[in-house]
């Protein structure tokens, strides 16, 4: 059975059921939370287990003028009815041993009783009681389906507990969850379904009589209770109830209820006059109100209340799931009968969609004729040129619902020219079968006769839209058709960003077009290195700035591009100004803990976060700062002052600046040849060189590094990347 068929059973059963369930979530809780109330006042005694009647019944006999009752409840508190000897009323909770009294019970509130009621049918009596026990069914389908669905995702029962990638709040937890909960829930669906089935009594049969004898000594001998056989072998423990006799009448008995019998005792003999099973019905009943109630268990009674609450969530997390597979609707201008471009999409939770459409509305802006579906709807396309298919992986290699059956139908399904395609998967590193659906997908498509592979398989990781925009560039550049290379439009619009007031702003001018603008950083979790988004057009449209950390605060260094959305924002804020922006965590550009010492190259705008990695050097690691700009100016100035400040105290050991605007013309490259020895040393002894800037200026300076490594290491530069000794952040 595919995943498709147990997600659209999982989904339908909520669908109709949802309602009920949630009426059913909160007025369970209430009861649960009751449930554990009613267990507080602990009247249970020690070693309740070991007393036996013999113990117990002479006792109450004495202490009290007479006893009509006693019973034993799911609690272990026992409950005598009679009378004291002054004639008073009993009916308390007592010490069985002693027969003092504990306590009294106290009556159940109008409350409680209307969310009983409520809970058992509805207020609809017999009805509700039957369409309740559906309800209770229906849950336990619904735990069965997702729990088939956990098994699929994570391929197998064996990984059903294993490790599950966050996409999202209420994707994580509607599955961690309900890994956590799946017993629980299927106990309270399961015996709530029991127990209305047995309201109507399905399960029971008329019980037995009891054979009384026809004849009676009237003059019987009154023997000593403690030393009757049955009552010394019978512990209070097994007790539901106990009948006294009414007076010292050879034909009144004591009546007790057992576990699974009854048994009638003469109250002079000790003998058993009658014996009746009560049948296995009452157990399965006591049992399944005790797994329902959690009547018995303070720790299963607040277990049930968490799995009750946690329905709740469920239907929330779950609708949420529903919908953000559903906020994005292909929409096709053309057929795909005379359609050049073909977008195949496999998709799981609608984020490969997303980036699929924004490929494919481009197609259509430039005048393609491009046609979007899921794999699931392969056939011949008479008229392709291009297929591109977008791939993401289910679970652990496994398709998503949408792709189940491509692989097939591309083995019935042949080219009817010759047709370039491209294979884009999308899947995490935190599972061993990285993209393994969209390996598959290429391998199958390779194995076409009129399939030509236009690009290798590219891989996305965990949605990256810098790892998405490579692919772009590439498939740009080869087929000569313009697509954008701009992370934002591939973005979907963010939620949840955060408030950041404008701390302070130096100037621009006509001779320096870099400017410092600083936003304040209390009550954010950030460190130099990571990034911060903005929304200047308050879309989805994002902006990347390397962040310094200085005095807690975020330090951005920006140069200001003519018509730069993101710049000219930034450049156009004061003082007290707010904008909306999103902290990224950029754990791959963190200062390095580890190394003995570190070289950071920037050009422009790239020293932010080398700014704040170096205010932050409190271990006064050996750092050397290496960066170019165009001309001397007053913001540089600025910079020199930090460093001086940072190599007092000796947070930075040496501040190099290449200008290349000015009379004697050097750029970053000529500082690192002429320290060439230096580099190759740091490389050699497990150092760190971090570049930050240009993606022309990281070209330059990797082949710089590279020959310099082959000279006088004779190891390639990609030893010491593969290594994590070079890391970059470059735009």
């Amino acid at each position: 059975m595919t995943i498709s068929i147990w997600r659209y059973a999982h989904l339908a059963l909520a669908v109709f059921s949802f309602l009920f369930l949630a009426a059913a979530s909160i007025s369970g809780t209430i009861l649960a939370v009751d449930a554990v109330d009613q267990q507080l006042p602990d009247y249970r005694v020690d070693d309740f287990n070991r007393i036996t009647l013999s113990q117990v019944i002479p006792t109450l006999q004495k202490e009290y003028l007479e006893v009509t009752e006693l019973s034993v409840d799911h609690r272990e508190f026992v409950t005598l009815q009679g009378l004291d000897h002054d004639g008073n009323d009993i009916n308390a909770f007592i010490d069985p041993q002693s027969g003092i009294i504990l306590g009294n019970p106290e009556p159940q509130s109008d409350f409680i009783k209307w969310v009983t009621a409520f809970h058992r049918s509805l207020f609809l009596k017999e009805t509700g009681r039957i369409f309740v026990g559906i309800i209770s069914f229906i849950l336990a389908l619904i735990a069965l389906s997702g729990m088939a669905l956990v098994i699929q995702r994570q391929k197998g029962l064996r990984r059903f507990f294993g490790k599950v990638v966050k996409e999202y709040f209420a994707q994580y937890y509607h599955v961690v969850a309900g890994r956590l909960l799946l017993i629980p829930i299927l106990i309270l669906a399961l015996s709530g379904a029991y127990l209305t089935v047995d309201k109507f009594n399905f399960f029971t049969a008329e019980p037995k009589p009891h054979q009384f004898p026809e004849e009676v000594n009237q003059n019987p001998s009154k023997g000593n209770i403690a030393d009757f056989t049955f009552f010394k072998n019978t512990p209070l423990s097994e007790v539901e109830k106990i009948e006294f006799p009414f007076a010292p009448d050879p034909e009144e008995y004591f009546r007790i209820t057992l576990n699974g019998r009854e048994v009638v005792v003469d109250q002079f003999s000790g003998e058993i006059v009658s014996e009746v099973p009560t049948g296995s019905a009452k157990f399965w009943t006591d049992l399944n109100l005790d797994l329902h109630t959690g009547r018995s268990s303070i720790i299963w009674a607040i277990i049930l209340a968490i799995a009750s609450l946690n329905i709740l969530y469920f239907i929330f997390s779950g609708f949420k799931m529903t919908l953000k597979r559903r906020t994005i609707t292909i929409k096709n201008k053309f057929k795909a009968e005379e359609s050049t471009i073909i977008l195949l999409v496999g998709s799981e939770n609608g984020s490969t969609l997303s980036f699929a459409n924004a490929i494919h509305q481009q197609f259509l802006a430039n005048g393609k004729k491009s046609f979007l579906t899921e794999m699931n709807q392969f056939k011949t396309f008479p008229q392709a040129g291009h297929i591109i298919v977008f791939a993401a992986t289910n679970g652990l290699g496994d398709p998503p619902s949408n792709a189940t059956k491509f692989i097939d139908l591309l083995s019935n399904h042949s080219f009817a020219n010759l047709v370039n395609f491209s294979v884009v998967g999308f899947g995490s590193h935190s599972y061993p079968e990285f993209c393994g659906f969209a390996k598959k997908v290429d391998e199958a498509l390779s194995d076409q006769p009129l399939a030509n592979r236009f690009l290798d398989l590219h891989t996305v990781d965990d949605k990256s839209v810098a790892q998405f925009v490579a692919w772009t560039k590439a498939w740009s550049e080869k087929s000569e058709i313009t697509l954008a290379v701009t992370p934002a439009l591939y973005n979907q619009k963010p939620r949840n960003l955060d408030k950041l007031f404008v701390l302070g702003k130096t100037i621009v001018t006509e001779n320096e077009q870099t400017f410092v603008i600083t936003f304040n950083g209390d009550k954010l979790k950030f460190t130099s290195g990571d990034l911060l988004a903005i929304y200047p057009a308050n879309d989805n449209r994002e902006r990347l700035y390397s962040i310094g950390k200085v005095d807690g605060n975020i330090q951005l260094v920006v140069k200001l591009y003519e018509n730069g959305l993101g710049s000219e924002f930034l450049n156009s804020l004061s003082a007290g100004d707010v904008i909306n922006a999103r902290i990224i965590s950029n754990t791959s550009f963190h200062l390095p803990t580890k190394a003995p010492a570190i070289a950071m190259v920037a050009n422009g705008a790239g020293i932010a976060p080398f700014l704040g990695m170096i205010a932050q050097n409190s271990k006064k690691k050996n750092i050397r700062l290496y960066s170019g700009f165009r001309k001397e100016s007053p913001v540089t100035q600025l910079y020199r002052k930090h460093a001086e400040l940072f190599t007092h105290k000796k947070q930075l050991q040496d501040l190099q600046f290449a200008f290349s605007r000015e009379d004697s013309r050097i750029y970053v490259m000529d500082l690192i040849n002429r320290d060439a020895d230096y580099f190759a040393e740091l490389l050699q002894s497990g150092g760190v060189i971090m570049i930050c800037g240009a993606l022309a200026m990281q070209t330059d300076v990797e082949n710089t590094l590279g020959k310099i490594c082959l000279e006088r290491n004779h190891v390639a530069l990609d030893s010491y990347k593969s290594n994590g000794q070079i890391l970059t952040d470059c735009y």
